[in-house]
């Protein structure tokens, strides 16, 4: 067999170290000597991480978590395998699938969230998500075939990113593949910012929270694996515009509405303002995106930003707009439940939990673009957050009467009460109980490791990780004045998904030797 590349060679030699490591035997159950012995040379491939990318992608469910146990037991850290999970995923699935790209999404997550347990549980969140990658993988038949394949040819890229958004357009797969590959071969952050211009064209969550995680996965993976993690969001966008072309249906008024906003207010002709708003400023604005129309929130933030005030300061109003959506939450009606999402509940797909999902997206890619794309995503943010309350309660949680209920100053006590309200799930009882901890101005970990906990054994329906490191993210950079709101909101989730647990993580105890 020739090799065309350094990467291919290591990918092979890797392949066939782990099979012998293995054994032949374990190799075939695992579906690594086949594959070793069939390998295409076309095939997109991963150098040294390759062998792991393959267990991930190829190894019967049932042998999976005793496989990764071995390996952490054998000193590979979270970090790679979580490395390795995501190369196998978006090579399986190219962010085409729409299980695939959730539990993309919740790599990141769940490898933060295992910094917050204990040395012992670590593993516990990163198994969850592994497992559910294969699961998908191997449902779909995707360990079998691969939707991501190497960019063959030269790439001569457009630097302005024009070339790109015109064969996006006109869903032109290979032109709009050929332009990225160059792009990132350039530069990656080049690329990132360019690829923003088509995100911000429709005010679909899963376009851009797949367009941010896939961007914070390269702190694990490497800049060398960029082309890779980064070409999802390029395919995403064609999958959308393709049904546009198929439906002839109009695209999101947002495409004409950004740039008509970024000349009326001169955006682009002055720096970024660094004006830090007041705490009735921001509650003000956090109303407008919330009750107001898209068009009204996207005009409200454009004028806020020609104003010179704190692009900081902006998002997190548009995220406390969000967080009043999962408070206004009236629950899932009956007509659209099922059995994993019971009626009233708010977990997974809710409008609270996309919003805030996508808020907090919108203002991490805020944070890392160029300046023309920290004002688009902060407009385009607004106008997606906005617009969304035809079915809201009047009152948020948590409800008065059941504040009235909750009476003791004792953290213990309410942390205990708050776990029954879990368990029992009383969505109104745990808001209740999470607003009086706040109240009292306790420590906030105590809460957030209650949370944390069934964050990591219950499924979500796809949502429980990035939901909570978006509630935690947001609650380490939002003022005092608005903070514990986000804890209210997760607990009312927590409430509402509980009962529900995760596949594979009864197994992953086990296997640690957890309770």
């Amino acid at each position: 067999m020739s090799y065309r590349n350094r990467r291919e060679f290591l990918s092979d030699v890797g392949r066939g170290m782990l099979v012998a490591g293995l054994g032949s035997a374990t190799a075939f159950e695992l579906g690594l000597a086949r594959g070793f012995a069939e390998e295409p040379e076309s095939r997109l491939t991963f150098g040294p991480l390759e062998p792991l990318v393959s267990l991930m992608q190829e190894s019967p469910l049932d042998k999976l978590l005793s496989a990764l146990v071995q390996k952490l037991e054998s000193g590979v850290d979270l970090k790679t395998l979580v490395s390795s999970a995501a190369l196998a995923n978006a090579r399986a699935f190219g962010g085409e699938d729409y299980t695939g790209y959730h539990t993309f999404m919740a790599l990141v997550p769940a490898y933060q969230m295992a910094g917050e347990l204990p040395k012992a549980r670590q593993a516990l969140p990163v198994l969850k998500v592994l497992y559910r990658n294969t699961s998908r993988i191997q449902e779909t038949g995707s360990n079998a075939k691969d939707v991501l394949h190497p960019i063959e040819g030269e790439h001569i890229p457009d630097r302005s990113g024009q070339q790109l958004l015109d064969a996006i357009h006109s869903a032109d797969l290979q032109a709009a593949e050929n332009q990225f590959a160059g792009l990132v071969e350039a530069s990656p952050k080049m690329a990132y910012n360019n690829l923003q211009q088509v995100v911000q064209e429709e005010v679909n969550v899963h376009r851009v929270v797949l367009a941010w995680r896939a961007w914070a996965m390269l702190d694990l993976t490497g800049d060398q694996f960029a082309h890779t993690m980064l070409r999802q969001s390029v395919r995403f966008c064609i999958d959308h515009e393709q049904e546009l072309i198929k439906r002839k249906a109009t695209p999101s008024a947002i495409r004409t509405l950004v740039p008509k906003l970024l000349d009326q207010y001169r955006l682009l002709e002055k720096p970024l303002g660094k004006r830090k708003a007041e705490d009735r400023w921001i509650e003000e604005l956090a109303q407008i995106i919330f009750s107001g129309t898209r068009d009204q929130a996207a005009e409200a933030v454009a004028a806020a930003l020609a104003e010179g005030i704190d692009p900081e300061d902006i998002g997190e109003a548009m995220s406390i707009a969000a967080n009043l959506l999962v408070l206004h939450d009236p629950g899932r009606l009956e007509k659209y439940s099922n059995a994993q999402k019971p009626p009233g509940c708010v977990h997974g797909d809710s409008v609270g939990v996309h919003a805030s999902d996508a808020a907090n997206a919108w203002r991490c890619i805020a944070r890392v673009s160029n300046p023309r794309n920290t004002i688009a995503s902060l407009i385009v943010g607004a106008y997606h957050t906005a617009g969304q309350t035809a079915m809201v309660t009047k009152e948020p949680y948590p409800f008065a009467k059941r504040l009235d209920d909750i009476t003791s100053d004792d953290p213990a006590k309410l942390l205990h009460q708050a776990e029954e309200a879990i368990q029992t799930n009383d969505q109104a009882l745990a808001c209740a109980v999470a607003h009086r901890y706040g109240e009292l101005n306790l420590s906030s970990r105590p809460m957030f490791d209650l949370m944390l906990k069934y964050a990591v054994s219950e499924d979500g329906a796809l949502h429980a990780e990035k939901y909570y490191r978006t509630v935690s993210e947001e609650f380490a950079q939002m003022r005092d004045a608005f903070r514990w709101r986000e804890v209210v909101a997760l607990a009312r989730v927590t409430a509402s998904e509980h009962g529900f647990a995760a596949p594979g993580y009864s197994e992953s105890c086990d296997l640690l030797g957890l309770t």
